[in-house]
C-alpha cells in the first residue's frame, strides 16, 4: 500500500464506502482487524472509521482541525485522539501499518480494508466532505462541457438512499449518451416519495420525452427538517416539465433554534410581573434509546451508549453538552410565551428571582445527575486496569474542551469535575496511579489546571467573562438562594457569599452576552440526536433509576445511587 499524499482524494479510496449507516457497516464487519470509513449521516456527513474488535463493532469519528489558509502546508488537519495527521487517507495509513489502537480506551487495531465493491462512486475532496462549523463557504456551481459530462468521476449516486427509498444504482455502461448535453444527477426524493419520473439521460425508455435541461445546472439542498444534510446532497437539479426559471435562486435552509437571532426589542425589554414558573427541562418527551418502561442500568442501553461516547471526540462531546446546558438553563431557545410568563428574558435572570425556585431546583438536580453519572463511567468498569484509566482520561479530556477559553460551559465542566472528585473515585489508588503512569499529561492536567480552576469557580474567583466562558458558574449561586449554608470559617464563608452576589449581579447584567457568546460557540454545529438526548436530564435521570424509579423523592434517589458506587467502588479496589 503506497502512502497517501496530503490532499488526495478520499473517495478514490477502497476503505471509503461514502455514505453508510452504521447498521449496515456493522454487517460488513466480519471478524477483528476489518475495518471501513465511512460518511455517518448523524453526524452530517462528517467521516467515521467503523471496525471489528474483540467481537464488537467499534466507530470513531475523525476530528477535523481548521488551520489559517498559508500556502505549502494543508488547510486542516485530522486526528483520533492526540497525533495528528494532513489528511484521512494518512491517518488510515499510520494506524493501519503501524497497528497502533484507534483509542486507548478499546484497544482496537485495524488490519484488513473492506473495500468497497460497487458502482463508480462520486469524487469528493476532504475539504469539501469536512464543510462544518470551522469552515463553510458558498456553494458554487460546477463547470459542465459542451461535448462531455464534466467529469465521470461525479456520475452515479450515492450509495445508501434515505430510509423510505428504493435503492436503484446503475452501472456506468447504463448511462449512454443522448445528446451533447452532459448527463445529469436525479435529485434525491424526498422522505417516504417515489422519483417522479424516468429521464432520458438517464438511459432510460419513457412515453414522452422532458424538456432538454439548462447546460449549467443549478443545485439544490434536500428538505433540512426531513434529514441531516450530507455532501452526497449536492446533486444537479433537473427542471420539471413545467419548467423552472434558472435565476430562480434555493431557499436558504432555516436556521436551528439556538442560532435564531435575538429579536432586539425583546432583548431591551423591562421588567413584567411574572405569569407563572417556567422550566425548560421537557418532561415526557420520546426517546430514540429508551423504551416507555426501562429499569435502571439497563446493559443493552449502557452498551450503546459506550459507543456513542468512544465515536465523539470530546470537543465534540463539549459543544453537545454546552447545547444541551444553554437550553436547560434557558440561555438559548426561550419562546416568547416563555419571556412573557417568566417576566424576564432568560433563564440567568430568572434564577435570580422567587419565581425561579423550580428552574434552580433542576439545576441542582441535573449537576447532580451528571455528575453521578460521570463516576459511573468509571467505577462501571470492571475489566483491566487499563479500562478504568482511560475512562478517567476521557472525563479529563471532556473537562479540559469545558473550560474557559475552550467550549466555556462552566455548568458542564463542574459536573465532570464532580463526578472526578467524588469520594468513589478518588478513592482509587491503583486507577489513578496508572492514570500517571499511561496518560500522564491528562493526570498534569487534572492536578495543576483543572483542579485549582475548579475551586476558585466555586469560591467565586474563577473567570466569568463573557467571551472565555459561553455559560457561567451558576451552582454557588443557586445552593446560597435555596438556604443552604457557605461552608468554612466564619470570615471566609461570609467573604465568599458576597462574591457570589457579586457574581450574580454581574451574571444578570452580562446575559446578553453570554447569549451571544453561546450562539457564536454553537453557529454551524449539526448535533447527533442520539448524544444530544443522551445528554438531558431526563434521560440520565431515567438511565440510573429506571422510568418508575425516577419519580422517587429527589434525596432518596440520590442517597441509595451513592450507596450502589461505594459498593461498585468498594469492589474494584477494596480496603486493605
Amino acid at each position: 500500500m503506497q502512502v497517501p499524499q496530503d490532499g488526495e482524494d478520499l473517495a478514490g479510496q477502497p476503505w471509503y464506502h461514502g455514505l453508510l449507516s452504521r447498521q449496515k457497516a456493522e454487517a460488513l464487519l466480519q471478524q477483528d482487524g476489518d475495518f471501513l470509513v465511512r460518511a455517518s449521516g448523524s453526524r452530517g456527513g462528517n467521516p467515521v472509521i467503523s471496525c471489528c474488535w474483540r467481537g464488537s463493532a467499534l466507530h470513531f469519528e475523525v476530528f477535523r482541525v481548521a488551520l489559517r489558509p498559508r500556502p505549502g502546508r494543508p488547510t486542516a488537519l485530522f486526528q483520533l485522539e492526540d497525533e495528528q495527521f494532513p489528511s484521512i487517507p494518512a491517518l488510515v495509513h499510520s494506524y493501519m501499518t503501524g497497528r497502533r489502537p484507534l483509542s486507548q480506551a478499546t484497544g482496537a487495531v485495524v488490519s484488513r480494508p473492506v473495500t468497497w465493491q460497487g458502482p463508480l462512486r462520486r469524487s469528493f475532496s476532504e475539504d469539501t466532505l469536512m464543510d462544518g462549523p470551522a469552515r463553510i463557504e458558498p456553494l458554487r456551481a460546477r463547470k459542465w462541457s459542451n461535448s462531455q459530462p464534466a467529469d465521470l468521476a461525479h456520475m452515479g449516486r450515492s450509495r445508501e438512499d434515505p430510509p423510505g427509498m428504493e435503492a436503484s444504482t446503475m452501472p456506468i455502461s447504463a448511462l449512454p449518451r443522448t445528446s451533447s448535453d452532459p448527463v445529469l444527477l436525479k435529485a434525491p426524493a424526498p422522505l417516504g416519495t417515489v422519483a417522479d419520473s424516468l429521464r432520458a439521460s438517464d438511459g432510460q425508455l419513457q412515453a414522452k420525452a422532458p424538456t432538454k435541461p439548462p447546460r449549467t445546472p443549478s443545485f439544490e439542498l434536500p428538505d433540512a427538517s426531513e434529514r441531516p444534510p450530507t455532501y452526497c446532497e449536492l446533486v444537479p437539479r433537473v427542471p420539471s416539465v413545467q419548467g423552472t426559471s434558472p435565476s430562480q435562486s434555493c431557499p436558504e435552509p432555516e436556521a436551528p433554534w439556538w442560532e435564531a437571532e435575538e429579536d432586539e426589542e425583546e432583548e431591551n425589554r423591562c421588567f413584567t410581573r411574572p405569569q407563572a414558573e417556567i422550566s425548560f427541562c421537557p418532561h415526557d418527551a420520546p426517546s430514540c434509546l429508551l423504551g416507555p418502561q426501562n429499569r435502571p442500568l439497563e446493559p443493552q442501553v449502557l452498551h450503546t451508549l459506550r459507543g456513542l461516547f468512544l465515536e465523539h471526540h470530546p470537543g465534540s462531546t463539549a459543544l453537545h453538552l454546552l447545547l444541551v446546558d444553554c437550553q436547560a438553563t434557558g440561555l438559548l431557545g426561550v419562546t416568547r410565551d416563555q419571556r412573557g410568563n417568566m417576566g424576564v428574558s432568560s433563564g440567568l435572570e430568572l434564577l435570580t428571582l422567587p419565581h425561579g425556585h423550580h428552574l434552580r431546583l433542576e439545576l441542582l438536580e441535573r449537576h447532580q445527575t451528571l455528575a453521578l453519572a460521570g463516576a459511573l463511567a468509571v467505577l462501571g468498569c470492571s475489566g483491566p486496569l487499563e479500562e478504568r484509566a482511560a475512562a478517567l482520561r476521557g472525563l479529563v479530556e471532556l473537562a479540559l474542551a469545558l473550560r474557559p477559553g475552550a467550549a466555556g460551559d462552566l455548568p458542564g465542566l463542574a459536573a465532570v469535575m464532580g463526578a472526578l472528585l467524588m469520594p468513589q473515585v478518588s478513592r482509587l489508588e491503583h486507577t489513578w496511579r496508572q492514570l500517571r503512569r499511561s496518560h500522564t499529561e491528562a493526570a498534569l492536567a487534572f492536578e495543576q489546571e483543572l483542579k485549582p480552576l475548579m475551586r476558585a469557580l466555586d469560591e467565586g474567583a474563577g473567570p466569568c467573562d463573557p467571551g472565555e466562558v459561553a455559560l457561567p458558574h451558576v451552582a454557588p449561586m443557586v445552593r446560597l438562594l435555596e438556604g443552604e449554608e457557605v461552608a468554612g470559617p466564619l470570615d471566609e464563608s461570609c467573604e465568599r457569599l458576597l462574591r457570589t452576589l457579586h457574581g450574580a449581579r454581574h451574571m444578570v447584567r452580562d446575559a446578553p452576552k453570554f447569549r451571544k457568546v453561546a450562539a457564536q460557540r454553537l453557529r454551524g454545529f449539526r448535533p447527533n440526536p442520539e448524544l444530544r438526548e443522551a445528554l438531558t436530564t431526563g434521560f440520565v435521570r431515567r438511565l440510573l433509576w429506571g422510568s418508575r424509579g425516577a419519580g422517587a423523592p429527589r434525596a432518596e434517589r440520590f442517597e441509595k445511587f451513592q450507596r450502589v458506587l461505594g459498593v461498585l467502588s468498594q469492589r474494584l479496589e477494596p480496603d486493605r
